[in-house]
């Protein structure tokens, strides 16, 4: 079955200024049942686990995929449906939530570079560094607990973390590391539709808390976040992808199929045995039939 889905639609392209209000949050489906997305979903996961077995055996390039959005907007489910069949050997997940009392006391991109894949595997960020200009920059107050240098708190503060941002996905670029960036574009009525359902699922309660809806006050200043990180860190080599969200199925296709075109993009190959190896290999077998 073929899925058309073309990753360059969701692309930024660098130098771009992003008006979040001229992106779609719902585009046209991909599939055309539920049988046909999970037979599509399926065949992309697969496809997906085919290639990550290359990519741990060729040991060459490391791959972090990030995924950032509002609440709700679908990032949990995206990873669990989207890497499902990946050697759990060659995948980390991380979850960046609150710094903690140590990562407060070193600079802001530390905590998640600690957690970068190494080669031959994929890292998956669930929130990252980019928090600290999303987040933060909507609540300025969290800069008090970073113990920054007076000098340092000024307007020109986000601008250079954006550049150090860049530098820095610019330096994993060259050093082997793809980066894969993910915004997952949710309207804010379908991030009310899906908090109600959260209210009448008791096994969703816990999704849901009361700083969640005291946050939804302040999308206007989250948007305009987003647009000013959109633009200044999507570049040729780490672009941003602005997924349509209000369809959780069709989103998790596109999510797929971005990843899958970054992974046939990278020059792969088994590891060929050389002489002396083949020579081993044979006196392996001689041993085992015997």
């Amino acid at each position: 079955m073929t899925l058309t889905i073309d990753p360059r639609d969701f692309c930024i392209p660098e130098g771009t200024t992003v008006d979040l209000k001229k992106w779609r949050t719902h585009v046209k489906r991909a599939y055309k049942s539920k049988k046909e997305y999970h037979t599509l979903l399926e065949e992309q996961v697969d496809e997906l686990a085919s290639l990550q077995r290359l990519h741990y055996a060729s040991n060459r390039y490391a791959v972090l995929v990030i995924f950032q959005g509002m609440d709700a907007a679908g990032k949990d489910g995206a990873i669990r449906h989207v890497m499902s069949g990946v050697n759990p050997q060659g995948c980390q997940v991380f979850g960046f939530k609150q710094p903690s009392a140590e990562e407060l006391e070193h600079d802001f991109l530390w905590r998640t570079t600690c957690r970068l894949p190494e080669r031959g595997r994929i890292g998956v960020f669930n929130r990252s560094y980019y928090e600290e200009v999303l987040i933060v920059r909507v609540h300025p107050e969290l800069l008090d607990a970073q113990g920054l240098p007076d000098e340092s708190r000024r307007e020109t503060l986000w601008k250079e973390r954006y550049r150090s941002i860049v530098e820095l996905e610019s330096h994993l670029h060259r050093s082997g590391t793809r980066v894969i960036k993910v915004f997952l574009h949710q309207s804010k009525d379908e991030q009310r539709r899906r908090f109600i359902k959260r209210i009448d699922d008791p096994d969703k309660n816990w999704k849901l808390t009361v700083a969640d809806v005291e946050e939804r006050k302040l999308w206007k200043r989250y948007m305009q976040a987003y647009e000013a990180c959109l633009s200044a860190t999507s570049t040729a080599i780490a672009p941003w992808y602005v997924v349509p969200a209000d369809d959780k199925k069709n989103a998790r296709l596109i999510i797929s199929n971005i990843i899958l075109d970054v992974f046939k993009g990278l020059e792969m190959a088994y590891p060929k045995p050389g002489a002396k190896r083949r020579r081993e290999l044979q006196l392996i077998r001689s041993g085992l039939e015997k």
